[in-house]
């Protein structure tokens, strides 16, 4: 198999196994939560789930005063990557040629150097959490396979993408197979790892919040 044809192959057949793999393991996830079952809450409604739950989806994701004063470089190290991230993913031309060839939309992109300055910002974070995880007795110590599993999965794209963007290890081809490898290694194992908590976050944050609303109770 030459360069080219491998690179044709991991960006056809294999995207689509690992495109295939992520959307159902999500679907499975989501129905996992959805089909847990609870009793029929009986009591009186006191107040409006949905506006509840929505409102902690909300009000959780902004970290009050004290939080930040406790975990000051955990959420700042978090909010960067996790913003950088979205934004190498969402914001990159090319990668929003992706987007479009799967579902026929399209968006605006940000200029190549602000995107490549936040690929850059967002390693650094992802460094500096992993560093500190490394040092930190209790992170430590709280810290398994899993967690180190999705960290290297979500650095592998970043770091692959930017030596191939910026053509640091030939041959070009190679190069660009090896960094969509990486992303459909990201996809297979995003809805089975700790990763999921990328869209289970939001269930459980709005879960909770209706819980209290329902009751009267702000949460």
């Amino acid at each position: 198999m030459t360069e080219t044809e491998f690179l044709q192959w991991v960006r056809g057949p294999l995207f689509d196994i690992a495109t295939i793999i992520m959307v159902a393991g999500i679907i499975v996830r989501i129905l996992q939560i959805l089909l847990l079952g609870r009793k029929r809450n009986l009591a009186e409604a006191k107040g409006s789930a949905a506006a509840a739950g929505l409102r902690t989806i909300i009000t959780r994701s902004v970290p009050d005063r004290n939080t930040y004063r406790r975990s000051a470089f955990t959420l700042t190290t978090g909010y960067v990557f996790h913003i950088g991230l979205f934004v190498v993913i969402f914001l990159f031309a090319p990668h929003i040629l992706v987007f479009q060839d799967l579902l026929n939309i399209s968006w605006p992109a940000l200029s190549t150097p602000v995107v490549d300055a936040t690929s850059v910002i967002t390693m650094l974070a992802l460094i500096a959490v992993l560093i500190h995880r490394l040092i930190d007795p209790v992170k430590r110590f709280l810290s398994g396979f899993q967690d180190y599993l999705a960290w290297l999965v979500t650095f592998l794209p970043l770091i692959t993408g930017y030596i191939a963007f910026h053509r640091l290890a030939p041959p070009a081809p190679t190069m660009i197979a090896i960094h969509i490898l990486s992303v459909e290694l990201l996809m297979v194992l995003f809805p089975f790892t700790k990763l999921a908590h990328a869209f289970t976050l939001f269930i459980s944050r709005w879960y909770n919040g209706a819980i209290s609303g329902y009751r009267g109770v702000r949460s």
